[in-house]
């Protein structure tokens, strides 16, 4: 008989649905199937956490969450045709867009008396905080619909205790501007349906005055959809291009540069700064801008390639598609959501991009309905993530073991699939003996291992799915938890499953669908007997 043979996988690099099967096995770690999973920055792939209700009230019924910023102590929302404040999502939302709040302040009960500023029903929203006089800065919104709308608040502890400013800026005539950024001290506005191709910019230091000296138009030749104060310039997104806007300070060097031709941007709502970059999304997937200071200018590259066809196939059908996305900083992770309109919590989609030393890897999540999007730290230094839904709900983002979906708890559906491995020789059939894995458990969990022979070819006696919470001492899963006597019974660190079967290839899932603690699966590794060859 065959001496047994060992096969080590390190669980690192990601999804890639791109690689054909011989690609695929000179990097053992990938994954080809890698939902509701992140990948750990420091190596294996981890499920991810869940979401929990900011609250017990929605901020305008069951109105669409169409956009969100962190701001304050609380959060900013629009929805409907409003634009609500919560510290915490118990108490009523205020509403504020309201006429007539001066700029010398008003408390909050005469903030609540006064009558409302209507707005049209509004689309996706933009925001932008301008570093003012106040407390915590002045908050810029815009839709596309509604002029611009500019929302300040200063003092602690309750609403009560505060005081206000609200009013819409008027940029130019009825101008409604899809989207804004701060830049150098300037108000920055763009991609009105009457001015698709001209960004307006307000006075230094007056993000509520655009006229006079200091305050400006410039008209491109491409549709703005987009912009991003980076470095010393502002980007400007267009349809099929780039630019950057350059001495926005000196009227007589204002100027706007071409950074490609080439390649356009598809929603303002994917771009992100992480890492010291851009990213955002194009035609042919998740670009960056990468700034070298070396020679002042940027480059493109991609950074999506190992799911180019999940990209692509949102990039294909954009108009379908509400795209919203947030950074988190902690993990250095870019998530991005698309959802249909109407679509189903279990239907919404997304994808996590996992920045490492190799740059980004990726994975998939289902399950998440995300209209809205964003995060932002608290005075206390916690990064706090948010975001809400079609049904109006809004929700603490990365946090807790469930799905709460509409006040519903549901499981969190999650596998992790390996390439098919031929251990080096894909002549020879190979008898497993028992895997091991090397498992991180956060608590009680219990994931099932699947293994499937030569395709899953249905002439093959395929084996039983193996539940990882009924192995023995010394299992991470279930009941024996770290810190235990039970963990102390061995010092054998991986758990040990004894598997059936056998043939020239195989592949691993591992999966699990509950309200357990997250797990991370860092490595699998595998014994298995070589015999006759095929």
């Amino acid at each position: 008989m065959a001496a047994s043979q060992p096969f080590g996988i390190s669980c690192k690099g990601g999804l890639n649905t791109n690689l054909n099967q011989l690609e695929m096995l000179s990097q053992p770690g990938l994954a080809t199937k890698l939902v509701n999973f992140e990948v750990d920055a420091d190596g294996g792939y981890r499920r991810i956490n869940g979401y929990t209700a900011f609250g017990d009230t929605r901020p305008n019924g069951s109105n669409e969450i169409l956009g969100m910023a962190v701001y304050a102590d609380g959060l900013i929302v629009c929805s409907g045709d409003g634009i609500f404040f919560s510290q915490d999502g118990e108490s009523t939302w205020l509403q504020i867009n309201r006429a007539s709040v001066h700029s010398s302040g008003d408390n909050h009960t005469t903030f609540t008396g006064r009558s409302m500023d209507a707005r049209t029903s509004q689309l996706q929203c933009t925001f932008a905080v301008f570093e003012g006089n106040t407390d915590y800065g002045e908050i810029v919104i815009t839709d596309g619909v509604n002029k611009p709308f500019i929302f300040s608040m200063t003092g602690t502890g309750g609403l009560t205790t505060r005081t206000f400013f609200a009013k819409e800026i008027t940029v130019s005539g009825t101008i409604a501007p899809t989207v804004c950024a701060v830049h150098d001290h300037h108000l920055v506005v763009a991609g009105a349906s009457a001015a698709k191709n001209t960004i307006y910019y307000s006075h230094n230091f007056e993000p509520d005055n655009f006229t006079g000296t200091g305050a400006g138009n410039i008209s491109l030749s491409d549709q703005v959809v987009g912009l991003k104060s980076f470095r010393d310039d502002l980007i400007i997104f267009c349809r099929n291009s780039i630019h950057k806007l350059v001495n926005i300070n000196d009227s007589n060097n204002i100027a706007v540069v071409p950074v490609t031709q080439n390649v356009g941007c598809l929603s303002s709502h994917s771009i992100q700064e992480i890492g010291g970059d851009l990213v955002f999304l194009s035609p042919d997937g998740i670009r960056s801008v990468a700034g070298t200071s070396r020679i002042g200018d940027v480059e493109l590259g991609s950074v999506s390639r190992q799911i180019q066809s999940i990209i692509s196939a949102v990039a294909n059908s954009i108009n379908a598609f509400n795209i919203t996305s947030a950074v988190l900083r902690s993990k250095s992770q870019y998530r991005l959501f698309y959802n249909t309109d109407g679509g189903s919590t279990a239907a919404g989609k997304g994808i996590i991009g996992t920045l490492t030393t190799n740059g980004f890897e990726w994975s998939e999540t289902l399950g998440i309905q995300a209209t809205g999007f964003t995060s932002g730290f608290e005075a206390t230094g916690i990064e706090k993530l948010y975001h809400g839904d079609n049904q109006g709900y809004v929700y603490n983002h990365n946090v807790g073991n469930s799905f709460s979906a509409a006040g519903s708890l549901l499981d969190i559906d999650a596998q992790y699939q390996t390439p098919h491995y031929d251990f080096g020789d894909v002549g020879t059939r190979k008898t497993l003996q028992y895997v091991k894995l090397s498992v991180s458990p956060e608590g009680e969990v219990n994931p099932t291992l699947r293994i499937r022979y030569d395709y899953e070819d249905t002439s093959i006696p395929q084996p039983p799915e193996y539940s990882l919470a009924d192995i023995p001492t010394p299992s991470l899963f279930g009941s024996a938890l770290f810190g235990t006597a039970v963990f102390g019974a061995s010092t054998d660190p991986m758990l040990r499953q004894a598997v059936q079967g056998s043939g020239t290839v195989c592949n691993f899932k591992i999966k699990s669908s509950d309200q357990s603690a997250p797990y991370a699966i860092n490595g699998i590794y595998i014994n298995y007997v070589p015999s006759g060859r095929r």
